[in-house]
């Protein structure tokens, strides 16, 4: 094997681990949250009037990013939530608490995320 594949395949090996200790952290660093109530929630505060019932993302006021199974770990998360970027309303913790956060967490986490466009037969033809 000469010396650019080794690198290549080590860098491969460091990415795959790292990313799997991410998704690892990201998983215990969340609380548990219960995803039933934070459905009920996510619903009862509007968050679905921009980001859909399926956490799809839409464009009501302007580009609003799928929510869906998201990669933000939970603080990052809560932080959007507190102090949002862009034109999203911030809930503080009067309006919502921790753990009202944590099970909106729950939710999204739950929900199947975008489909991969090869799995959709009709942008296969």
């Amino acid at each position: 094997m000469n010396p650019f594949n080794r690198i290549g395949l080590a860098a491969f090996a460091v990415s795959m681990f790292g990313a799997a200790t991410f998704v690892t952290a990201q998983a215990q660093d969340a609380p548990h949250g219960d995803a039933g109530n934070g459905k009920r929630i996510y619903l009862a505060v509007g968050c679905f009037t921009c980001h859909g019932r399926a956490g799809q993302g839409g464009a009501y006021t302007g580009p609003a990013p799928i929510v869906a199974h998201t990669a933000l770990p939970f603080d990052g998360f809560k932080g959007q939530i507190r102090d949002p970027s862009d034109n999203m309303p911030a809930y503080s913790e009067a309006v919502l608490s921790d753990k009202d956060i944590a099970d909106i967490y729950a939710f999204v986490e739950s929900l199947p995320g975008p489909r991969s466009p090869k799995d959709v037969s009709v942008l296969n033809n």
